[in-house]
């Protein structure tokens, strides 16, 4: 055996001893009433299967609150008709998505505060203040959920889910489950956000349609519609103040 290969074993043995050896003269060497650093390991002694349900359960509905503010309140209507809008004028990324997105939450803001503030002062300050249980207060905003998406969505999309299930259904709107009744208004606001959606389409299109009409009469076929109708399209936004118009018209849908 070469030297060098005998130096590599000596020093692997003195590091295994060191590791074996040193924990046990700390130990001794520790003065009373020192705890040392350690890895504690407890399986499930002295706690409740019930209450780590529990706490599961209530990370997964904190995972899926994003989820939930999107598909159950009024955003789902807000940025598809402002999605719209910016496609109609003919700017693909102006205004860009983050600022689409934050006018969308902001209004949705404004569009639920009543619901919320019910929410806050029927479900969240009572549980606050421990006067009723976390099923009570979840039982609460469910309640006001309801009563927001009831007012929304239509009957006709209600009726297709129980009409591709089979199940009978209920004599009044209030006992209709959640898994019916949320697809249902997630589908009657898309409906609602494409129409408004055509509606705002129909002026651009005129435009659009006019200036490819002139274009054509003046020989000019080579040159695409959009580059010359777009500044007309800002224009006419301008002048007619379209984005108090388009915010006026998402938030009277609601009404």
């Amino acid at each position: 055996m070469r030297v060098a290969d005998k130096i590599i074993n000596l020093k692997f043995f003195i590091t295994l001893v060191l590791t074996l050896i040193a924990p046990v003269c700390f130990a001794q060497q520790a003065p009373a009433g020192v705890n040392l650093p350690g890895l504690s390991v407890n399986f499930g002694q002295g706690t409740d299967l019930v209450d780590t349900m529990q706490v599961l359960v209530l990370f997964t509905v904190l995972t899926l609150a994003p989820a939930f503010i999107i598909l159950c309140t009024s955003f789902t209507r807000i940025i598809v008709v402002l999605s719209f809008m910016r496609q109609a004028i003919g700017t693909q990324s102006m205004p860009p998505n983050q600022l689409l997105v934050g006018l969308a939450l902001f209004l949705s803001a404004f569009v639920m505060m009543p619901t919320g503030k019910n929410i806050y002062d029927k479900a969240i300050t009572p549980y606050m203040d421990k006067k009723i249980t976390t099923t009570q207060a979840l039982t609460g905003i469910e309640q006001e959920l309801r009563m927001f998406m009831q007012s929304q969505v239509r009957k006709a999309d209600i009726g297709l889910f129980y009409e591709v299930t089979g199940a009978q259904a209920p004599n009044t709107i209030d006992d209709v489950p959640l898994h019916f009744l949320i697809p249902a208004f997630i589908i009657s606001e898309l409906k609602t956000a494409f129409q408004i959606g055509f509606l705002l389409y129909i002026p651009f299109l005129v435009l659009d349609m006019v200036v490819a009409s002139v274009l054509m009469a003046m020989g000019m076929m080579m040159l695409p519609p959009v580059i010359i109708s777009m500044p007309f399209k800002l224009l006419l936004f301008v002048l007619v103040d379209g984005w108090q118009l388009v915010t006026g018209s998402i938030l009277r849908s609601f009404n």
